[in-house]
């Protein structure tokens, strides 16, 4: 991926050990501080997966300041999919048999003080570039929910059962200790006027272009979340989705 400057912000992969201090020093920003989590050691959100992935930023061009940053762990296929993040929570084998690149998009974050919405649309155009220039025919992550108790956001999970619960030929099965396994408990009739502002907006992002979410939630005691498998494969993304990310990306 080439750098991609797009008006106000940039986004370009991580250069240095500096460079990626900062994301993690964001991310415990976004992910840890005041989210009754535990602090790290030197204010830094960081683990052994930090050395295996590529690290994105994006940035303010005029000042240079850190505003979003996400990280990429790139697979070869399926067969590869025990190596990602996801795999310590999720039961994957399903996934093995998928064909293709794919890629594992973790810890995306945007500064929490910085509400501009290009910031979303040039990590966004960045991913594009990347996917494009890689083959990548399937975007994976967790999508996480603040805090562990279910009970706040059953209006989202009612929505996440009746209509984005993955096909059953990927569908991820129970390996986490605690989990909500909301599509076969939760008897809510979705209301999307209720529901639909609980989920968060990285998920709305990836549902809006055909992605889907596992059957049930991990409850993560250690980042004070909930979060559910997400999986999008890249034909599924409705073609006017696909020309206004590109034109973003600049493809």
């Amino acid at each position: 991926m080439r750098a991609l400057v797009r008006g106000r912000y940039a986004a370009r992969f991580a250069e240095t050990p500096a460079d990626v201090e900062a994301a993690q020093r964001l991310r415990h920003r976004a992910f840890i501080d005041g989210t009754g989590a535990q602090a790290r050691p030197g204010g830094l959100d960081a683990d052994r997966y930090d050395a295996i992935c590529r690290h994105v930023l994006v940035e303010e061009v005029a000042t240079g300041d850190l505003v979003a940053c996400f990280r990429l762990l790139p697979l070869k296929g399926g067969g590869e999919i025990g190596q990602s993040y996801a795999a310590q929570y999720y039961e994957l084998s399903a996934l093995e048999a998928f064909e293709g690149p794919m890629v594992e998009m973790g810890r995306f974050c945007l500064h929490p003080d910085r509400h501009d919405p290009d910031i979303l649309r040039v990590a966004w155009g960045a991913m594009t570039a990347y996917v494009d220039a890689a083959g990548v025919k399937m975007l994976f992550g967790c999508s996480s929910f603040r805090g562990t108790e279910a009970a706040a956001y059953m209006d989202a999970f009612a929505i996440l059962k009746a209509r984005h619960l993955g096909p059953r030929r990927w569908l991820p099965r129970v390996k986490a200790p605690v989990v909500f396994r909301f599509a076969r408990f939760l008897r809510r009739k979705p209301d999307a006027r209720r529901g639909l502002p609980l989920i968060p907006p990285l998920l709305r992002t990836y549902l809006a272009m055909g992605g889907w979410v596992s059957d049930h939630a991990v409850v993560d005691r250690d980042l004070n979340t909930l979060h559910v498998f997400t999986g999008l494969e890249i034909g599924a993304i409705p073609p006017a989705r696909v020309r206004a990310l590109r034109a973003v990306a600049g493809g």
